[in-house]
């Protein structure tokens, strides 16, 4: 990458329960990429080229989502990586502009999703034949398969070794579910907005112990949006002021070491989340003490915490009580998910990925209105999908 990329603007919806609704997929793009066009002050027709995420439509479903912002012809990519999909359609538009392909690309991600939970049933345990077959492995071989829904058991499974491991407490992963409901109270974007105290989070029905309800992702409905334009463009269209810089940005999949050690810790994305984390800051030249704000991909209050671990936030093990110490929210040394993340906010899968780094960008540039992190200016991303990628992103305003 030989030039610096930008998100000059940002755009979503509010997130929703499925099925609460008559807005197509198409609508809700038209909504938040309209906004972040609106948000950037330029028109669609100054867009080259348009990545577009999503996973629960049919092929091509982005250039009819993209097609309700203008028919200039223009290329549209249809982006598929499971729950990282909206952070890949982000960084393919970051590589066009940084590799010089393009000065202005627009990101966009949408889901409209069926009720219930993600994945389904457990169909027996029988999944010889899905893209996460090798991960569910590791986890019947070490604690079968129950009747729950296989995400939240593979998670749930994690954080019984966790605990096992480190002593981590279910209060300390319910207080996850405590600080990231209290924090989208403030959100208007977010799909719920009422707040829970721990002993409610602790008491709700349990989905795979240790994690209740309240401690795990809803599927959702919604569409978030970024334009990413090159330096040359920013500067060209006095777009300085607005402008936020994708200081770095990596992406990794699974190794030898997500299965060898049998572990669900290690099979649900420790360890590609940390070798991301360790490119962007390498590539940046900044760490985990030089940030300010994080938006994590906290499907269940137990990745919260192992993406501590995985961001170099704490020691291995130490998560638990950073969480509990109140480091992670206001007052503490980073604010993590100021918008409730996905466990308040919401999680439409394609829509994820963008929605954090709208949130971010406007936590940059001071326009958080009551959830604002005083005097941030480095922000952090951080989203990932089974089966797997995890994505990085690192963004400064100068």
């Amino acid at each position: 990458m030989t030039r610096k990329a930008f998100v000059v603007g940002v755009g979503m919806t509010k997130f929703e329960k499925p099925e609460t609704g008559d807005r197509q997929y198409w609508d809700m793009v038209r909504e938040a990429g309209g906004a972040a066009l609106h948000d950037a002050g330029i028109a669609y027709g100054q867009v080259e080229q348009v990545p577009v995420g999503y996973c629960y439509q049919a092929s091509t479903a982005g250039q009819r989502a993209a097609y309700e912002l203008g028919l200039s012809g223009v290329p549209v990519y249809n982006v598929n990586n499971n729950c990282a999909t909206g952070a890949t359609a982000l960084m393919l538009a970051r590589q066009f502009v940084a590799g010089g392909v393009n000065d202005c690309v627009l990101a966009l991600g949408f889901e409209k999703m069926t009720r219930g939970p993600l994945g389904g049933s457990a169909s027996g345990g029988d999944f010889s034949t899905s893209p996460v077959s090798r991960h569910y492995g590791v986890m019947a071989a070490r604690h079968g398969f129950e009747k729950s829904p296989p995400t939240a058991q593979i998670f749930g499974n994690a954080a019984r070794e966790h605990m096992e491991r480190h002593g981590t407490t279910p209060e300390q992963l319910a207080t996850v579910g405590v600080k990231n409901h209290r924090h989208s109270v403030r959100n208007p974007y977010a799909q719920f907005r009422d707040e829970y105290t721990l002993d409610e989070v602790l008491d709700a029905r349990t989905i795979h112990a240790p994690l209740t309800k309240l401690q795990c992702s809803p599927t959702s409905d919604g569409a978030a949006a970024a334009v990413v334009a090159s330096e040359r463009f920013v500067e060209e269209h006095g777009l300085g002021e607005r402008a936020v810089e994708i200081a770095a940005q990596a992406m990794a999949t699974d190794t030898e070491e997500s299965f060898a050690s049998g572990s669900c810790v290690d099979a649900v994305g420790l360890p590609m989340s940390r070798a991301a984390a360790r490119r962007v800051y390498a590539e940046s030249g900044l760490g985990i003490e030089d940030v300010d704000v994080i938006e994590l991909h906290d499907c269940f209050s137990i990745n919260e915490l192992l993406t501590y671990e995985a961001l170099g936030m704490c020691a291995e093990g130490g998560s638990g009580e950073l969480v509990a110490d109140g480091a992670t929210t206001y007052g503490g040394q980073w604010v993590v998910n100021p918008s409730g993340g996905l466990i308040s906010k919401g999680h439409p899968l394609g829509a994820t990925g963008l929605a954090q780094c709208a949130e971010l960008v406007w936590q940059l540039r001071g326009e958080a209105a009551d959830r604002q992190v005083p005097g941030a200016r480095v922000g952090l991303a951080h989203n990932i999908g089974l089966g797997g990628a995890a994505v990085v992103t690192l963004l400064r305003r100068g």
